[in-house]
């Protein structure tokens, strides 16, 4: 399952990056660096569900660090929008964020029955999916506003800057979760 959850999320990546760059899109940019940061996560637990439980809580709190790659990466890439403010295009913008709804909506329903099963790495595995779903659902609103309401760069920087704090808040909670999961096997 975790397997497949991370072909999936590899997929995405190549063809939302190939957009994010073409368009000129923050949040695109952001979410895709998101898929490929969620499929390492996915293959990463594939490997460890089977180690031992002090093992799996040390991989949870390297996860934790991972997460908050996408984030970073974020600010760099709203950091330079900021310079040059330019609205990416409303309807590529918003047909690739329903493109990654459908991808992430499916690896969230692949990955809820799981959520509370091995601790931190199952819940990054689900965290990860369930944040991109809320993203991509700001995404196709930062297109439809961009397209209909406010021609900017503006909705888009904001959901980007917003896709980074999820994945600082996700961090927050795995780094939690795997602490309490090594401290109650050591």
């Amino acid at each position: 399952m975790v397997r497949r959850v991370a072909l999936l999320n590899l997929a995405y990546f190549g063809l939302e990056f190939g957009v994010a760059t073409a368009i000129g899109s923050v949040s695109l940019f952001a979410d895709s660096i998101d898929f490929l940061e969620d499929a390492s996560i996915n293959l990463l637990i594939a490997a460890a569900l089977r180690w031992p439980a002090r093992r799996r809580a040390q991989l949870g709190m390297v996860l934790a660090a991972i997460l908050m790659v996408p984030g970073l990466a974020t600010l760099w890439t709203a950091w330079q929008k900021f310079n040059v403010p330019v609205a990416p295009v409303p309807t590529l913008l918003s047909l690739a964020g329903c493109g990654a709804l459908a991808v992430n909506l499916s690896c969230a329903l692949m990955l809820a029955r799981y959520r509370h099963h091995s601790g931190s790495l199952t819940r990054a595995a689900f965290l990860s999916a369930r944040n991109d779903a809320l993203a991509n659902i700001a995404i196709i609103a930062a297109g439809a506003m961009t397209g209909f309401v406010w021609h900017s760069a503006w909705p888009d920087l904001i959901v980007g800057l917003g896709i980074a704090a999820m994945n600082a808040d996700a961090a927050r909670e795995v780094w939690t979760t795997a602490r309490e999961e090594h401290r109650s096997v050591v």
